[in-house]
Protein backbone atom coordinates (compact mmCIF):
# COMPACT_ATOMS: atom_id res chain seq x y z
CA UNK A 1 0.00 0.00 0.00
CA UNK A 2 2.27 2.84 -1.23
CA UNK A 3 1.36 5.96 -0.19
CA UNK A 4 3.15 9.53 0.72
CA UNK A 5 0.57 10.37 3.16
CA UNK A 6 -1.24 7.41 4.86
CA UNK A 7 1.02 4.52 6.29
CA UNK A 8 -1.78 1.89 7.14
CA UNK A 9 -5.72 1.15 8.01
CA UNK A 10 -8.19 -1.29 9.62
CA UNK A 11 -11.88 -1.41 8.90
CA UNK A 12 -13.80 -3.04 11.42
CA UNK A 13 -17.12 -3.88 9.55
CA UNK A 14 -18.95 -4.64 12.88
CA UNK A 15 -18.06 -1.77 14.45
CA UNK A 16 -18.20 0.33 10.57
CA UNK A 17 -15.34 1.99 11.69
CA UNK A 18 -11.72 2.98 10.12
CA UNK A 19 -8.72 3.34 11.97
CA UNK A 20 -6.49 5.26 9.72
CA UNK A 21 -2.44 5.77 10.49
CA UNK A 22 -0.61 8.52 8.61
CA UNK A 23 2.99 8.48 7.94
CA UNK A 24 3.06 11.56 10.34
CA UNK A 25 2.16 8.34 13.32
CA UNK A 26 -0.64 10.08 14.05
CA UNK A 27 -3.77 7.71 14.16
CA UNK A 28 -7.50 8.44 13.40
CA UNK A 29 -10.84 6.89 13.86
CA UNK A 30 -13.83 7.43 11.39
CA UNK A 31 -17.26 5.92 12.54
CA UNK A 32 -20.57 5.02 10.72
CA UNK A 33 -18.12 4.44 7.61
CA UNK A 34 -20.17 2.18 5.50
CA UNK A 35 -18.78 -0.76 4.19
CA UNK A 36 -18.42 0.01 0.09
CA UNK A 37 -16.54 3.31 1.05
CA UNK A 38 -14.07 1.42 3.37
CA UNK A 39 -13.61 -1.51 0.08
CA UNK A 40 -13.33 1.80 -2.20
CA UNK A 41 -10.49 3.05 0.21
CA UNK A 42 -8.48 -0.37 -0.32
CA UNK A 43 -8.90 -0.31 -3.95
CA UNK A 44 -8.25 3.27 -4.48
CA UNK A 45 -4.88 3.87 -6.73
CA UNK A 46 -4.05 6.89 -4.60
CA UNK A 47 -4.63 6.22 -1.23
CA UNK A 48 -4.42 10.06 0.17
CA UNK A 49 -6.62 11.62 -2.70
CA UNK A 50 -9.56 9.23 -1.68
CA UNK A 51 -8.93 9.76 1.98
CA UNK A 52 -9.13 13.76 1.53
CA UNK A 53 -12.47 13.48 -1.21
CA UNK A 54 -14.28 10.77 0.62
CA UNK A 55 -13.41 10.37 3.95
CA UNK A 56 -11.94 13.92 5.80
CA UNK A 57 -14.59 16.04 6.59
CA UNK A 58 -17.32 13.33 6.06
CA UNK A 59 -17.31 11.51 9.13
CA UNK A 60 -17.09 11.92 12.93
CA UNK A 61 -13.57 11.19 14.07
CA UNK A 62 -11.29 11.53 17.40
CA UNK A 63 -7.40 11.59 17.02
CA UNK A 64 -6.39 7.98 19.13
CA UNK A 65 -3.64 9.03 21.76
CA UNK A 66 -0.83 6.66 21.76
CA UNK A 67 0.23 5.26 25.25
CA UNK A 68 3.08 6.95 26.90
Amino acid sequence: MPSSVIADFEYEPELARLTVTFTTGRIYEYFMVPPDVAASFQDARSKGTFFNTKIRDRYAFREVVAAS
